[in-house]
């Protein structure tokens, strides 16, 4: 079988989304078509699908290595659902949100006992409607750069300035397809 034609695994479409990311940070291509290329390779079929996707980019002797993030603490997790994490509760390191379509997922963070500095909140929405919602107490930070949104996915974040110098910073990462993260400071 022509290696073309043989189906792409989860791993193949993250090794070319790296690659793309790769070329945008190096200035090979621009934040424009690094959206567009890698909503590609998240739906790619095949590994010529794949290939095509970074055929005009330089090919390196080892493909970059994948980022592993250790499995979440705490999962919230719906697939057209709703999943609260609110109230007294005591805070994880690593959180792992996601929402299907009409899946609402909401975490409070304002009555929650943290012990750490930063939160790593890994946020996925794979359909429209979903919501991802975020509610931070006054003096948090919570940063979204590592947020890939793809097509009409959007991060709706306005912190009030400045935070607090010793307030817990909740970084979020992982990828909004076409639905929304809502970020609220109380």
């Amino acid at each position: 079988m022509d290696h073309r034609q043989v189906r792409a695994s989860d791993q193949d479409r993250e090794r070319v989304a790296e690659t793309l990311r790769v070329a945008l940070t190096e200035g090979r291509i621009t934040l424009e078509e690094l959206n567009e290329r890698v909503a590609g390779a998240y739906t790619a079929r095949t590994l010529g699908d794949l290939d095509d996707m970074i055929a005009d980019l330089p090919r390196q002797e080892t493909p970059p290595p994948l980022v592993r993030l250790p499995e979440p603490d705490l999962r919230l997790h719906t697939g057209s659902g709703r999943v609260e994490q609110v109230g007294r509760w005591q805070v994880p390191e690593r959180i792992s949100a996601a929402a299907g379509r009409w899946g609402k997922v909401r975490i409070d963070f304002t009555r929650a006992d943290c012990a750490h500095r930063e939160v790593l909140l890994d946020v996925e929405i794979t359909s429209w409607f979903g919501d991802i919602v975020v509610l931070v107490p006054r003096g948090w930070r919570v940063r979204d750069e590592d947020v890939v949104r793809r097509w009409l996915g959007a991060v709706h974040n306005h912190p009030p300035k400045p935070p607090a110098p010793d307030g817990v910073t909740v970084r979020l990462t992982g990828y909004v397809q076409t639905g929304d993260v809502w970020v609220r400071y109380r």
